[in-house]
């Protein structure tokens, strides 16, 4: 017994289905590095008023050129799109006048004012 050779048998199947099973595990890697889990996605704060307020006074005061993406922008001011903006807040000033508490009132009204004269100035 100690003269006979041993054989080695490779089942080819075999070897094609764990061929495949790395590939997908590859594969399956490649997409979680891709998505982000719960832990990684930004916290966003709770949807309110003052939101909605300054989502569009940073629309309007990018569009303005006050707020640029880095030193290297150099952007010339969208004066349609920032009153735009500008006139969507004052919709929103007039379309809710007495139903806002006085504080989301005095911050609508405050931000509007602020817009208008950095609009004027730089239109001039």
């Amino acid at each position: 017994m100690a003269d006979e050779e041993k054989k080695i048998i490779i089942d080819e199947d075999w070897k094609t289905q764990t061929q495949k099973e790395k590939e997908k595990l590859k594969e399956q890697e490649a997409e979680e590095e891709i998505k982000p889990t719960d832990e990684q996605k930004p916290q966003l704060p709770p949807a309110d008023f003052s939101g909605l307020v300054s989502i569009l006074a940073s629309q309007a005061f990018y569009a303005l050129g006050v707020f640029r993406m880095d030193e290297t922008d150099e952007r010339q001011p969208d004066f349609a799109m920032a009153k735009f903006n500008i006139d969507l807040l004052g919709i929103l000033e007039e379309k809710c006048r007495g139903n806002l508490s006085d504080d989301e009132s005095k911050m609508l009204k405050d931000t509007l004012t602020q817009l208008r004269m950095v609009f004027v100035q730089l239109s001039k």
